[in-house]
């Protein structure tokens, strides 16, 4: 019939939210060329999108972290007591690897420094460079050194070290009175001992260029430079900048019966939560 109206044909949307087309008939039909429509591209593109940026985060965030562990800073675990009170069995170390490092060409972006007195430095062992260890430096480069009562005297003044500790034991001439033309101690390294008396003048030791003395903080009990000699500068590792976490527990000396200053690295410190946690000694800045 003239004026009747027939059928229409438009757009509308679905129950689901996707574009419907009206055909001439008047059967709706989805129009997958339509955006937002489950077979149109912009509809996969936000998950696959997702994911990439969640990808690409998680690479960032390991990439950076091995960068920092392997060239910037890395975990250490204090095993002894040589270096009580500053630092105490069980503490956790994060170590700045670049501080003491050779500047080469990133000198202007990185805040390098040279070894000085009261430096807390980790480095490798002389005898053994596997092992890591970590004293405070006493003597540098140029320095006439040595100890009367267990104190240390530089270029003959004494020096003043408040941080040091001196637990009562049995007396130790070569401990207390270094360096000594008497070989007393069983535990010194013999190489050392035969190095020593060449560096030795008008009973002073000697700092050699580019080598350094160090000793544990708990004097009476500590292996260090008196006992196996000086740490060379390319020996250095890095200086400990705080402690992360710390744990009160049992060090190995205290387990085996024997004395080991060896640094362990850490990297799941929660194997050692059976112990309590020294909180007040968490994020505690080293000096």
């Amino acid at each position: 019939m003239i004026g009747e109206p027939g059928p229409s044909v438009g757009a509308s949307t679905s129950a689901e939210g996707e574009p419907v087309v009206m055909d001439a008939s008047g059967a709706a039909t989805t129009d997958p060329s339509l955006p937002g429509a489950a077979g149109h591209p912009s509809a996969r593109t936000p998950h696959h999108h997702e994911v990439l940026i969640l990808m690409q985060t998680t690479l960032t965030f390991l990439v950076s972290a091995l960068f920092v562990l392997t060239f910037i800073a890395q975990p250490y675990r204090i095993p002894s007591g040589s270096m009580e009170n500053t630092l105490l069995i069980g503490d956790f170390l994060l170590v700045n690897k670049v501080v003491f490092a050779n500047p080469g060409p990133w000198k202007p972006l990185l805040a390098y420094e040279p070894v000085r007195h009261d430096d807390i430095v980790v480095f490798h062992y002389p005898i053994n460079p596997s092992m890591y260890l970590v004293k405070r430096v006493i003597g540098v480069p140029g320095d006439e050194l040595h100890l009367h009562h267990g104190l240390v005297y530089i270029d003959g003044h004494y020096r003043n070290e408040p941080y040091a500790l001196y637990i009562p034991s049995y007396a130790n001439a070569f401990r207390d009175e270094f360096p000594t033309s008497v070989y007393t101690d069983p535990g010194v390294s013999s190489r050392w001992w035969m190095q020593m008396q060449q560096s030795v003048h008008n009973g002073q030791l000697r700092i050699p260029a580019d080598e350094y003395f160090v000793l544990g903080d708990n004097r009476n009990d500590s292996l260090d430079s008196r006992y196996w000699g000086l740490v060379p500068h390319q020996g250095i590792v890095g200086e400990p900048l705080l402690v992360y976490f710390s744990v009160v527990t049992a060090s190995r000396s205290e387990i085996t019966g024997r004395t080991s200053d060896r640094l362990a690295h850490e990297y799941g410190w929660w194997n050692s939560l059976a112990g309590a946690a020294r909180w007040s000694r968490i994020f505690h800045v080293i000096r």
